[in-house]
């Protein structure tokens, strides 16, 4: 394996980000000095993940007030700057969390404005290092079989984080002791995160994997194939009740019906006390053209329209493990975050 992947990383006064829209034909990077642009990379998906977009948001504070100097904004064009990072993805937490934990030190200037952030970061790589060893020693104690073969869903690798990744992190782990037979990975409609970005990184680390159409994913459960399905999350309401990409609530009801574990693996930033229920969370609406074409070229007739939410919500009672950086909690079982 190369070095460690690292989707984000600050440079001093600029915000470097592997650009996910390319991937895995190429392997490119965006530099972000304006938060226009760093607005637009987290709407395009140049960056994304929940973790990854808590530290984009923290540092975006940061290349708020870097712009501010350089262009002479008044206070209230800084404060809109930065509302507009806060608010550029709704459902995933992260993203407003990072920007909410910088944004009081705006007042103490830019380099405690960036230490902070860099902090956002370092606890992000920590956290993830962490839920990885406690997802794999929960699935460990409560699965028979060896080696086991997983179901993944969407991308929740070091390209969406910090670094190290979040149910990637879990698998990571997990091969890394030798334990791995298999990875199903679904496709991830309609922007193929799984196939363009979780797959690479499968790749790249050397774990066994197959890619599958989101549709199989269910039946792939059911016929027996699947040990466990450990996916992340982009929010997650008090109650235990978790967003992610669309298509992981169809995935948790087949584990559910097949008696296999279903694993949320996300750090507890991505618990939202605040939020009372999955039916709180604000689901995303993405550009109709995301499911009526692709590349460019429009597969659904002229008159159609899409309907293209970004996420869905597994209600708690399916979650059999939802695992942080301190610990593993049961919402199927009545244990959850706002316990």
């Amino acid at each position: 394996m190369d070095e460690e992947l690292r989707a984000i990383a600050w440079t001093g006064d600029t915000l470097t980000l592997i650009d996910q829209t390319v991937l895995p034909d190429r392997l490119e990077h965006l530099e972000v000095r304006e938060v226009d642009v760093l607005v637009d990379a987290v709407r395009r998906l140049v960056v994304r993940g929940a973790p990854a977009l808590g530290v984009a948001g923290a540092y975006g504070v940061v290349l708020a007030m870097l712009q501010a100097g350089r262009e002479g904004w008044d206070r209230a064009t800084l404060e809109a700057a930065v509302d507009r990072v806060r608010e550029a993805r709704p459902t995933a937490v992260n993203l407003a969390v990072g920007v909410d934990r910088v944004r009081p030190l705006i007042d103490a200037g830019v380099e405690a404005a960036a230490a902070e952030a860099g902090r956002v970061l370092e606890e992000d790589v920590a956290a993830n290092r962490a839920l990885g060893a406690h997802g794999a020693d929960w699935i460990l104690a409560r699965v028979a079989r060896r080696p086991l073969r997983i179901l993944t869903h969407c991308n929740a690798g070091a390209l969406a984080t910090a670094g190290w990744g979040t149910a990637l992190g879990v698998v990571r782990e997990l091969h890394a002791r030798g334990l791995v037979e298999t990875v199903y990975v679904d496709e991830t409609r309609p922007l193929l995160q799984g196939s363009r970005l979780t797959a690479w990184e499968l790749a790249r680390e050397g774990v066994p994997h197959r890619v599958q159409i989101d549709g199989a994913a269910p039946s792939t459960v059911l016929r027996g194939l699947v040990d466990v399905a450990i996916v992340g999350a982009d929010r997650i309401a008090a109650n235990g009740d978790t967003a992610n990409k669309i298509g992981t609530v169809g995935v948790a009801l087949a584990c559910a019906d097949a008696g296999i574990p279903f694993v949320v693996a996300a750090p507890w930033s991505t618990v939202d006390r605040a939020t009372a229920t999955g039916a709180d969370i604000p689901i995303e609406l993405r550009d109709d053209a995301e499911v009526l074409g692709r590349q460019g070229s429009r597969t659904a007739p002229a008159a159609s329209r899409g309907f293209n939410p970004a996420f869905d919500v597994t209600p708690a009672r399916l979650v059999d493990a939802l695992v942080t950086e301190s610990g593993v909690l049961e919402p199927a079982r009545g244990r959850v975050p706002g316990a």
